[in-house]
């Protein structure tokens, strides 16, 4: 059964599609459930996320904006659409992950409940390499950024009629989210979400 994935990094106008797509009448995955395949995505085990999966007709965030989740999603969900969102740079995705997390320091991100105790500050190691001693390199986190971004866009390079790369800042992006996804347009708008721009 296809599906729709949103591969794009948090902090990229994630929650915003989601309100877009659930208003468009698409049932949103259980983004709780995915947040706590923290480990299983560490570990390269799959199963857990291909299963979350059944239940949901689009799905966006940890885990599905991990590295790798996006080639096992396309061979377990032939002809499912993916949806990336992008910022301007970088250094824009960047200040808008630093300013949501606010204070940026080891500390908080470890002390911060959001899921459990310590989850931010595990994704920070999981997904970014960081440590203690690394976490204020902030070329670690563009690279990251950078690199995934050119990953993806080289898988996808010959399957334009699966893969969408956009910028939700553009006056057209909701024009052309539903063109991709087959959905009649009727001059709908991208809602802002959880913006911290």
């Amino acid at each position: 059964m296809s599906k729709i994935f949103c591969i794009g990094s948090n902090k990229t106008g994630t929650t915003s599609l989601t309100h877009f797509l659930i208003s468009q009448g698409l049932k949103a995955g259980n983004q709780n459930k995915g947040e706590l395949l923290m480990d299983d995505w560490n570990e390269r085990n799959f199963g857990p996320i291909v299963d979350l999966c059944q239940n949901g007709d689009f799905f966006q965030d940890v885990p599905f904006s991990l590295p790798y989740t996006y080639v096992i999603l396309d061979h377990m969900f032939p002809k499912s659409k993916f949806i990336f969102t992008v910022r301007d740079n970088a250094d824009a995705w960047l200040g808008s992950l630093k300013r949501f997390n606010l204070p940026w320091t080891v500390e908080h991100l470890k002390a911060d409940t959001y899921v459990y105790t310590g989850w931010k500050w595990q994704v920070h190691q999981q997904m970014f390499g960081v440590d203690e001693n690394t976490f204020s390199n902030d070329d670690i986190y563009k690279d990251h950024y950078n690199n995934r971004n050119n990953e993806i866009r080289q898988y996808f390079s010959h399957r334009r009629n699966d893969f969408l790369d956009i910028n939700l800042k553009d006056q057209d992006s909701s024009k052309r989210i539903c063109e991709f996804l087959g959905i009649a347009y009727t001059g709908q708008t991208m809602p802002r979400v959880n913006t911290t721009t």
